[in-house]
C-alpha cells in the first residue's frame, strides 16, 4: 500500500502558499535595511564575545563566557568568520585577523581532527579569505592569487588530510591525526557526506597551487560513492571505506548525506563538469521517485525504497536552495513553505520533526542556530524576489534574538519547546547563519555581483579577471570565486607539452613509470595500493591533441552540458 502523509488538521491552513507581497504581522513587509543592521549587530555581539572570552580556542561557550576546542585547535571561529567580516564591509578587521591567523595557527599538532569539518571550515575558510584578500585591502604578494600566506596555510591543512584517503577504495577515513596520520584503530565507517564533500575546496586548491593530487583524491571519492549506489539509484548513510559495504542503509537528503548532493551540483558549476551534473540529475530522479511525498522528503531503505523514517531533519532545509540552482523553482518553493511552517511552529527548526505527528522527535528537540533554511531563502529570493522569503529572514532574526541571545553571544537552543539553552555557539553561526541573513537583506552586496564590475589582475600566466560574481558557496558558506580557478594554469595543451617534454627527458635518463614521477611531483601523498582510477574522461591519461583549437586565456569556459549558468550564479535547465 502506498505511503501517505497524515498532516495534523491544525497545520493544513499554513501549508498553503502565501501570496506575493504578503505583509508581516504588523501589516508591512520586512524592511531590508532595518534587518540588515540588526543582523550586523548580531554578528558583532557574537564576534566580540568570542574575541573577549574565547580566543584562541575554537569556539565560544556563551553561558559561561569562556572557550573550548571542538574540531581541532585552530581558532576555528576566527577562520570561519573571516570572509563574513568582508561581506559586512569591515576591511580593517579582516586585515588584522589575517595577521593574527598567520602568527597563531599551527597545523603541525598532535590532534585528532575531523577530515570533513577541517576541510569545509578551515581549508574552505582560508581559500575564500585568500581569494578575497585583495578586495579587503590586504597587500598581496607578487603572483597572487597563485600564491599567498592564506593559500599556503590552506594547502598545509589539506595535506594533513591526505593520509585519510589512503584506503583500498579511495574513500577517506572520517578522522585523521594531524601529526601522525590515521590512527591504527580508527573506525573505517564514514558517512556519505564525509566522503563526497571535497571537490569544491580540493579542486580550487589544485587549480591555485598546480598540484593535481587534491582534485584527484576528491574525484576518486566521488566516483566510489557513485559506483556504490543501489540498483534503484540511492545511496545510504554510512559506508565502510575499507570494504565499500554499506553499514547504514537509510537513504535521504539530510544528515550524513546532504553535502554530497550539494557538491555534485556546485562542483559541476565550479568546474563546468558535465559528468558531475549528470550524476546529480540521476540521483534527483531517484530521490523524487522514492523519498518525495507531498513536498516533504522522507528516509527510505536504499535497496527497497520503503519508508524507514517519516521525519524532516533541519539539515535537509538546504534542499530548496539546491533545487533553485538547477532551476526547479516551483518545487523548491513548495518544499520551502513546508519547512517554514515548522519554523513558525517552534521559532526555529528542531533537529528532527515527525511529519505525520506534526511535532518534535524525542531527544532531537534542539536548534543549534543552523543556517540551512535561511540559506535556501537567500537563494530563492535571488531567483524570485518573493517577499515571503524576507519574512523568514525577519522571523529568524526575531527568534534568535529573543530566545538565544545572552550576555556573551548567542547560545544553542537545547529544546525548542521550552527554550532551554546549551553552552555552545558553533562557529557556523558566524560563518553561515549570519552571513546568509545579511545577504538575504542586502541585494547590492558584492557577492551578488551580476558581472557588471570586475577586477583585472596580472598573474605569472597572464591577465586574470576576478570578482565578477557567480560565487560558489562551499557547505560552510565560504564563497569561492570561480574565475580564480582559471588564473593559475596555462592552457591544457601547454601543460601537456611540458609533461611530454619532462617525459622525454626522464626516458633518456632512466626507465621510470609515470605514476612514480607524478608522486614525486605531487608531494608526500601516494595513491592507495589497489585503488583504480575512475573510468571518466577527467581521470584518463592525457594525450596530446594537436588538432584541438586554442582559445584565448581570457575566454569564458564553455558549458558542454545542457544547463546554462545565469548571471546570478544559478543554473537553469534548457527545458525549464
Amino acid at each position: 500500500m502506498p505511503f501517505r502523509l497524515l498532516i495534523p488538521l491544525g497545520l493544513v491552513c499554513v501549508l498553503l502558499p502565501l501570496h506575493h507581497g504578503a505583509p508581516g504581522p504588523d501589516g508591512t513587509a520586512p524592511d531590508p535595511a532595518h534587518y540588515r543592521e540588526r543582523v550586523k549587530a548580531m554578528f558583532y555581539h557574537a564576534y566580540d564575545s568570542y574575541l573577549e572570552n574565547a580566543f584562541p580556542y575554537d569556539e565560544l561557550r556563551p553561558l559561561t563566557c569562556d572557550g573550548h576546542d571542538t574540531w581541532g585547535s585552530f581558532s576555528l571561529t576566527l577562520i570561519d568568520a573571516l570572509d563574513t567580516l568582508l561581506i559586512l564591509g569591515n576591511t580593517s578587521e579582516f586585515q588584522r585577523v589575517v595577521e593574527v591567523l598567520q602568527d597563531n595557527v599551527d597545523f603541525d599538532i598532535d590532534v585528532n581532527a575531523s577530515v570533513f569539518e577541517t576541510n569545509i571550515r578551515v581549508v574552505g575558510g582560508l581559500l575564500s579569505a585568500h581569494l578575497l584578500s585583495k578586495k579587503a585591502g590586504v597587500e598581496v604578494e607578487a603572483g597572487w592569487p597563485c600564491s599567498g600566506p592564506l593559500l599556503r596555510m590552506a594547502e598545509e591543512a589539506a595535506r594533513k588530510l591526505l593520509p585519510a584517503f589512503q584506503t583500498p577504495t579511495g574513500m577517506p577515513y572520517g578522522t585523521v591525526n594531524l601529526l601522525h596520520g590515521v590512527n591504527p584503530g580508527e573506525t573505517p565507517v564514514t558517512c556519505t557526506a564525509g566522503i563526497g564533500t571535497f571537490i569544491v575546496e580540493f579542486a580550487t586548491l589544485s587549480s591555485l597551487t598546480g598540484d593535481p593530487v587534491f582534485e584527484d583524491v576528491a574525484r576518486v571519492a566521488l566516483m566510489r560513492l557513485w559506483e556504490s549506489r543501489s540498483d534503484i539509484g540511492l545511496v545510504g548513510n554510512h559506508i565502510d571505506v575499507l570494504t565499500g559495504k554499506w553499514v547504514a542503509q537509510d537513504a535521504g537528503i539530510g544528515a550524513g548525506v546532504d553535502s554530497y548532493f550539494e557538491y555534485l551540483v556546485k562542483g559541476a558549476i565550479l568546474l563546468q563538469d558535465k559528468k558531475l551534473m549528470a550524476m546529480f540529475l540521476e540521483y534527483n530522479k531517484a530521490i523524487r521517485n522514492y523519498t518525495h511525498f507531498d513536498d516533504w522528503y522522507l528516509w527510505v531503505q536504499m535497496y527497497k525504497g520503503t519508508v524507514s523514517m517519516p521525519v524532516f531533519q533541519s539539515l535537509e532545509a538546504y534542499w530548496p536552495g539546491l533545487q533553485s540552482l538547477i532551476g526547479d523553482i516551483d518545487n523548491a518553493m513548495r518544499t520551502f513553505l513546508n519547512y517554514y511552517t515548522v519554523w513558525k511552529q517552534f521559532g526555529g527548526l528542531p533537529e528532527f520533526y515527525n511529519i505525520p505527528q506534526g511535532y518534535t522527535v524525542e531527544k532531537r528537540e534542539g536548534y543549534p542556530l543552523r543556517p540551512e533554511l535561511i540559506e535556501s531563502a537567500m537563494y530563492l529570493y535571488r531567483a524570485t524576489g518573493d517577499p515571503t522569503l524576507l519574512e523568514l529572514g525577519r522571523d529568524a532574526v526575531e527568534s534568535i534574538e529573543k530566545i538565544s541571545k545572552v550576555e556573551c553571544g548567542f547560545a544553542t537552543i537545547k529544546d525548542l519547546r521550552d527554550h532551554k539553552l546549551d553552552n555552545r555557539m558553533e562557529s557556523f553561526f558566524l560563518a553561515e547563519t549570519v552571513k546568509y541573513l545579511y545577504l538575504l537583506f542586502h541585494p547590492n552586496n558584492f557577492i551578488h555581483n551580476n558581472g557588471s564590475t570586475f577586477d583585472s589582475v596580472m598573474t605569472p600566466h597572464g591577465e586574470c579577471i576576478l570578482g565578477a560574481g557567480g560565487y560558489i558557496f562551499n557547505t560552510e558558506a565560504h564563497p569561492i570565486d570561480p574565475a580564480a580557478l582559471h588564473c593559475c594554469r596555462r592552457l591544457k595543451e601547454e601543460q601537456w607539452e611540458v609533461e611530454d617534454l619532462i617525459k622525454e627527458f626522464y626516458s633518456l635518463r632512466q626507465s621510470r613509470p609515470r605514476a612514480q614521477r607524478k608522486t614525486v611531483r605531487s608531494g608526500p601523498w601516494e595513491p592507495p595500493a589497489g585503488t583504480a582510477t575512475p573510468s571518466s574522461p577527467e581521470t584518463q591519461p592525457r594525450e596530446r591533441q594537436p588538432t584541438r583549437q586554442r582559445t584565448p586565456l581570457l575566454s569564458c569556459p564553455s558549458q558542454p552540458f545542457t544547463s546554462k549558468l545565469a548571471l546570478l550564479g544559478q543554473v537553469f535547465l534548457d527545458s525549464s
